[in-house]
């Protein structure tokens, strides 16, 4: 099974879009979401994803599918963190959830931004916090820290990582 995280271009964001629809549905059941008086979850953020830097989409692909997306950004308002590259949503397509797919993607954006990260889950969501509990523990990170906060709107749990430079990406001189 091939997976992987592809840099979502602009004109992709009609089908992160949608995608988005999916993943907001499934946070309703943690988080009150309400749709508008068209139906829709409303994402006010994607469009910032091509038009401000330290913004990156992904679409996940499983053998050359769709699987899911995530949204990584520079710097975290949670904890106060302007260098921390953070997880700021993350989402596999039911159909791929417990094969490896997430882990493997996760594993490859925290290589791919080397360096301090935060990934923050809503307490409620505690499949999700299991989840990132179990990845990034068994992931090559150093300094992990995990706490309880509350932004005076929910309850998180947060993860506070470092993950190191791949001694295999290091060229000699």
């Amino acid at each position: 099974m091939k997976v992987e995280a592809v840099p979502a271009e602009e004109t992709d964001e009609p089908t992160l879009r949608n995608l988005l629809q999916l993943y907001l549905h499934d946070l309703s059941e943690f988080e009150s979401i309400e749709v508008s008086d068209e139906g829709e979850f409303r994402y006010p953020y994607l469009s910032n994803y091509w038009a401000e830097p330290g913004r990156y989409a992904y679409l996940l692909m499983v053998d050359d599918a769709l699987a899911g997306f995530a949204l990584v950004k520079s710097g975290s308002e949670l904890v106060g963190d302007d260098w921390a590259k953070e997880l700021a949503e993350f989402f596999v397509l039911r159909n791929y959830r417990r094969k490896g797919v997430g882990r493997t993607v996760a594993r490859h954006l925290f290589a791919e931004f080397p360096g301090p990260w935060v990934v923050s889950v809503i307490q409620r969501n505690q499949g999700a916090a299991a989840f990132w509990d179990h990845v990034i523990s068994r992931s090559a990170v150093r300094e992990l820290n995990k706490v309880a906060i509350n932004d005076g709107k929910r309850d998180w749990v947060v993860f506070q990582f470092e993950f190191p430079v791949s001694t295999s990406d290091s060229t000699s001189s």
